[in-house]
């Protein structure tokens, strides 16, 4: 079956996945402790092993062949989650320290924008969250300027209402 396979027989191939696959998984599901992970390296694995079946040695262990290659998409995976791990821990040691818990008034503001409509909300999170003009605003969601203009101006005034605050300083 391999030499057929190193011929291109995706046929052999897939014989030789069907007679090595559960061996692979239980390995790589030992290894790596999470079940989703291993399911998702032995893939990785067999798609590399097609793209190399050619390197395989005459005569080598194919199971052996297919830990080796899964072993090392192993550490792959784990040296991408620490060095993920290491850019939040940075991330995190960078941004202020917060306030701990929302305060009153922003759980009300996060209560009263997600009352608005999608168009509005989406409109306000921009020009006044987000400091884009109304122009770009338009631009990005693809409204009319006069919409954009229009969805800004009631949203404000509902989130004014609901923060009992009132619009005199347009």
């Amino acid at each position: 079956m391999v030499e057929a396979a190193r011929r291109g027989s995706a046929s052999a191939f897939a014989r030789l996945v069907e007679r090595h696959q559960q061996a692979l998984r239980a390995f790589l599901r030992r290894t790596c402790g999470n079940w989703a992970q291993a399911d998702d390296l032995a893939q990785e694995t067999f798609l590399s092993a097609w793209e190399r079946i050619g390197k395989l040695e005459a005569g080598a262990s194919v199971r052996a062949w297919l830990c080796g290659i899964g072993y090392n998409k192993h550490l792959t995976a784990l040296r991408s989650a620490g060095r993920s791990r290491a850019r939040e821990k940075a991330w995190e040691a960078e941004k202020p320290p917060s306030s701990g818990a929302m305060s009153d008034e922003r759980l009300t503001l996060e209560a009263a924008l997600s009352e608005l409509p999608p168009d509005q909300r989406a409109c306000v999170a921009l020009c006044l969250a987000a400091d884009f003009s109304h122009a770009e605003a338009a631009e990005a969601l693809g409204l009319p300027l006069g919409t954009v203009k229009s969805h800004v101006t009631r949203g404000r005034a509902r989130l004014l209402e609901a923060l009992g605050g009132s619009d005199d300083g347009r």
